[in-house]
């Protein structure tokens, strides 16, 4: 009779090291490094000034260093940016709010939808219409900006709040990025399953692909979410009412109306933190969101 060798317990057996991807050392480049450090006052110089230049009063302004403190007024800015003009401020924020969350949601589904449409559906002329899309982001915004107005004003929608909803819900760019991340995250053998259990097309989009195309959403989002919120020429020429201007528009009077001279003393401190405060919901809604579009993002990458 021969032996049998036992086998080995959990604890002999040594774990395998996971194999790395080609290319990959698991070391950080130095030179890299230093390219970010390098880089990072150019992005962190401009807000560091902003909110030096927030704290300061209109003659600190101008008579003071630009990169460092004078006299702390950033309460009483604060109170002059909100109590200015009836406290219009209240408005732009609001309106700002509405513009960029609707359209930022709205064309995140809008682009979600016709992205998974294009991975995932073959149709007369899909090609043909993904490349007009493609076409579509070589131009210009502001290129469209007159023919926009012009066609909103046939149908009685200028200085209306849909006047820059509607045009913002369109996103190019965002289909794009959807189509090309929609092909690789929905597989087809999971709707192919789906459609075996019953499951029409719009059922499958809403309970199945939209789930795993959340990473895409959130970036589409995040994407014109900050372009809707920093959009200026639009609303410039769509809005002729000021209690409809977001807070670009808004702020662009106050410093049009203090260069220009008229109550320059009480304006300048006024745009500055302004500016300030309009950047601080960005900034929230970044850090927020982030974690759904990292999270998503970290799945992805370890799928198999």
């Amino acid at each position: 009779m021969t032996a049998t060798t036992p086998a080995p317990t959990v604890e002999e057996v040594e774990p395998q090291p996971r194999p790395r991807p080609k290319g990959s050392t698991g070391r950080k480049s130095p030179l890299l490094t230093v390219l970010v450090l390098l880089t990072l006052p150019y992005f962190l110089l401009p807000l560091y000034w902003l909110v030096v230049a927030s704290t300061k009063d209109n003659a600190d302004l101008f008579s003071s260093f630009g990169l460092w403190f004078a006299d702390f007024n950033l309460v009483d800015n604060l109170r002059d940016v909100f109590t200015a003009q009836g406290g219009v401020f209240w408005s732009w924020i609001g309106n700002t709010a509405l513009y960029a969350g609707v359209a930022g949601v709205g064309a995140a589904f809008l682009a979600t939808a016709a992205g998974y449409a294009f991975a995932k559906y073959s149709f007369p002329a899909g090609t043909l219409l993904f490349s007009i899309v493609l076409g579509a982001i070589m131009v210009p915004t502001t290129a469209l900006a007159i023919p926009t107005y012009l066609l909103f004003a046939e149908v009685d929608l200028t200085n209306t709040r849909w006047a820059v909803i509607l045009p913002s819900l369109v996103s190019p760019f965002g289909v794009y990025l959807m189509r090309v991340y929609a092909a690789d995250a929905v597989p087809t053998e999971l709707m192919e399953a789906a459609r075996v259990d019953g499951a029409g097309e719009m059922r499958i989009f809403f309970t199945v692909a939209l789930r795993l195309l959340a990473p895409g959403f959130i970036t589409v989002l995040l994407f014109q979410l900050v372009a809707t919120w920093n959009n200026y020429f639009l609303p410039l020429i769509m809005l002729s009412t000021p209690s409809k201007f977001p807070l670009t528009v808004g702020l662009a009077q106050w410093q049009s109306t203090a260069a220009g001279g008229s109550g320059a003393q009480a304006l300048f401190s006024s745009v500055i933190t302004g500016s300030l405060v309009s950047i601080v919901p960005l900034v929230i809604a970044f850090l927020y969101l982030q974690k759904y579009w990292q999270a998503g993002l970290a799945t992805g990458g370890v799928k198999g």
